[in-house]
């Protein structure tokens, strides 16, 4: 099955200039979700993960079904301010400013052997800020793993650690 087949292109969005892929046609689809699922969870398997990490938002899409897929926990990185009790954060620098992620204390736990997901790798900046956090819960980050992957952002060159995506774009 080409997953391709089923990822949107959204020209001028969010703004004018951007070409978004847009996932929801993929989830909409049930036969290409199970498969991207499934391909998904065949890719992370081999690093042994103890529990995945999906990013907010739609990181938490694809990370939730695979992790029950693999039989392991799920835990949720969000914005600052979105979980409960207490956490542990990372303030991170962007092009324009900074954000800040947060994990739950205790949600992982040191040792854990972790692949974060999300649904798109792009630039790379969110996503080393999750392995920095992971690391400051003392984790082990095994890999970072996506649907898709814009492959001419170069966001894979800010990761040190192995990643694997289910679709490729090359422009």
């Amino acid at each position: 099955m080409n997953l391709k087949d089923h990822i949107r292109h959204v020209p001028d969005f969010p703004k004018k200039g951007i070409l978004f892929y847009d996932i929801s046609t993929l989830l909409a689809h049930k036969d290409a979700w199970r498969h991207a699922v499934t391909e998904l969870a065949a890719a992370i398997k081999p690093f042994k993960p103890t529990v995945l990490a999906g990013i907010e938002s739609r990181g938490f899409l694809v990370a939730a079904p695979v992790a029950l897929e693999l039989g392991l926990g799920f835990v949720m990185l969000r914005k600052k301010g979105k979980l409960p009790g207490e956490t542990i954060r990372y303030t991170y620098s962007l092009e324009y400013g900074t954000d800040t992620i947060e994990v739950q204390e205790n949600a992982v736990k040191p040792g854990d052997t972790v692949v974060v997901l999300d649904d798109l790798l792009a630039t790379g900046g969110t996503m080393a800020a999750a392995v920095h956090l992971l690391r400051l819960v003392k984790a082990n980050v095994a890999a970072c793993s996506f649907l898709i992957e814009l492959t001419f952002l170069k966001g894979r060159e800010k990761l040190d650690v192995p990643v694997t995506s289910l679709m490729r774009y090359d422009s």
